[in-house]
């Protein structure tokens, strides 16, 4: 008997690109969302409402618009505990997605998240001195400074309904 060798000699060729999200489409989305998504429509837990009043500070525009937008689709998760600060290694940072702790951030002036020495949002010093004054006074001086601008504002009102009735 004889021995056959079959040598195949065939070149396959895939063209498929390894880039992500490379793809045209001619057609919209199949199913249209009729409302927004709202992520403390069906989850009102204590988390999310912290979540949801979230200040976030020390960071470049572009860090603050990433983690809005995780925090408007419910993909933001908070640290559980501290994270160690890449720059001077102590466990220092209070804030998810965050590198550097705040000190190390505003020393370099660079953002906290990204590392970039890019326009850094801080929070203004106007709002922080009254954020102290209010929290230097006791709750019935406040109430009563509410209810202050509250009367003037009636009082107001009612010089301008007298100046526009005719004597």
């Amino acid at each position: 008997m004889g021995k056959f060798n079959y040598k195949l000699n065939y070149s396959i060729l895939i063209t498929m690109s390894s880039q992500r999200g490379n793809v045209k489409r001619t057609r919209g989305q199949k199913y249209q969302n009729k409302s927004a998504f709202q992520n403390s429509l069906h989850d009102t837990s204590r988390k999310t409402k912290e979540i949801n009043k979230l200040e976030i500070l020390e960071v470049c525009k572009q860090c603050k618009d990433v983690i809005e937008w995780k925090i408007k689709y419910k993909k933001y998760k908070p640290l559980t505990q501290p994270k160690t600060c890449s720059n001077c290694h102590l466990k220092s940072i209070k804030f998810a997605y965050h590198t550097l702790c705040d000190p190390c951030g505003k020393k370099l002036d660079v953002c906290c998240k990204c590392r970039q020495p890019k326009e850094i949002l801080h929070k203004p010093v106007e709002m922080k001195i009254c954020e102290y004054i209010l929290r230097s006074y006791s709750e019935e001086k406040r109430n009563l400074e509410e209810n202050d601008s509250d009367n003037e504002e009636e009082y107001k009102e009612e010089e301008h309904e007298e100046d526009l009735e005719p004597e």
